[in-house]
């Protein structure tokens, strides 16, 4: 009987593990499924080739890693643990964690951002015995992330594709951005005053100060992964330099790269181009997208999630200014819209496995209403 009982045990944490692993990575198990699907009716060929932009692969995978390089130094922890702890209520930390993820998702880009702060967030309201507002903080600290990247170009990574692809000039991106950036910074911070201003009593343990030299050099090699994305310097070569002093400095970032990411980003290349090439789905999504780009994108993000959908309608349309709308705004709405809301209701899930379905209710109201809001205002940018 024991030797049966030990054997159950191992089989019982291996499926464990297997489910984690398929939680984890349902947006890659998609796209690798649909690359796959559209490669029987497209068979590979030397066109495939060129369905890979290296230019957003080079400049994810530099940020990425020199985000993974900070992170090792618990550069972001520090920061975030010496802003929230000099806050004296629960609506002013609040406040710190949401905003500290929504700015921080302007250069980390925002599933990074999130992998940061929502444990902070959570360390942070238990500490004052405010666990009953984890669903609410984790809900804006949700959507802070998916609104405040998409300002800057390396701040979501539909947004380093898009603003690869049709080249825009840097001025115009931070132009047709403006808006919506702006009303989401007025709508979470309009949220968020909502939550009472009761006195805690926040004491987190004080947070050992990250090696001042290796701040400077991982900052200056993550200006460095800013100039490739603005174009001031070959990505070849910022590729290269970036590996290499990584490869020196803490070999370990290149391993914590989030290799998920950019394979995503590879199948969803292939799937693409692969639909681009069958006539009678060129043909309907060209017409769709022709109609209602901005609509179309942010019905399409619900179900196929926001980066795959810039990738796959950015074969049908030249309006750019529509497209770069809809997949920032659309990563709002149903848990599946973006990769950062899947990264946030696993992590609720594992710090607070019996309020899901409580959880699923917050995101639900919270994310629908911003995106009803923003898909106005976003139609109103469209006209200026």
């Amino acid at each position: 009987m024991g030797t049966e009982t030990a054997a159950k045990k191992p089989r019982s944490r291996a499926a464990l593990t297997a489910l984690h692993i398929l939680k984890s990575s349902v947006v890659l198990l998609v796209a690798l499924a649909a690359a796959g699907i559209t490669c029987i009716f497209v068979p590979p060929d030397a066109e495939y080739a060129g369905y890979f932009d290296l230019r957003t692969l080079a400049c994810l995978f530099c940020t990425l890693a020199v985000v993974a390089a900070l992170r090792n130094i618990r550069f972001f922890v520090w920061l975030a643990d010496w802003i929230v702890r000099r806050f004296k209520n629960v609506r002013n930390i609040v406040l710190a964690l949401v905003f500290v993820t929504y700015f921080g998702s302007m250069i980390m880009a925002n599933d990074m951002a999130l992998i940061t702060f929502l444990p902070l967030g959570y360390f942070a309201l238990e500490s004052c015995g405010n666990k009953k507002q984890v669903a609410f903080t984790f809900v804006m600290q949700n959507v802070a992330a998916n609104l405040g990247g998409m300002l800057t170009p390396f701040g979501n990574p539909q947004n380093l594709y898009l603003y690869s692809f049709y080249e825009i000039p840097t001025g115009e991106f931070f132009r047709i951005m403006a808006l919506p950036f702006a009303a989401a910074f007025v709508l979470i911070a309009g949220v968020c005053l909502f939550v009472k201003p009761e006195p805690a009593a926040a004491n987190p343990q004080a947070r050992t100060r990250p090696p001042l030299w290796r701040v400077l050099v991982y900052g200056a090699l993550f200006v460095l992964s800013v100039l490739i994305v603005f174009r001031v310097f070959p990505y070849y070569w910022g590729l290269l330099a970036v590996f290499a002093a990584l490869l020196v400095l803490d070999f370990r970032a290149l391993l914590h790269v989030d290799y998920s990411l950019l394979l995503t980003f590879c199948a969803f290349f292939v799937f693409s181009g692969n639909m681009a090439r069958i006539p009678a789905v060129g043909d309907f999504l060209g017409m769709l997208v022709g109609v209602e780009p901005l609509g179309v994108g942010v019905l399409s993000c619900q179900f196929i999630s926001n980066v795959p959908t810039c990738v796959l309608l950015s074969r049908f349309t030249t309006d750019y200014k529509s497209l770069l709308m809809a997949v920032n705004i659309g990563g709002l709405g149903t848990p599946i819209a973006s990769l950062a809301s899947l990264i946030t209701l696993n992590t609720f899930r594992s710090v607070q496995p019996g309020n899901t379905r409580k959880y699923i209710g917050v995101f639900s109201a919270i994310n629908f209403s911003f995106l009803a809001v923003l898909f106005g205002v976003s139609k109103l940018a469209v006209l200026i």
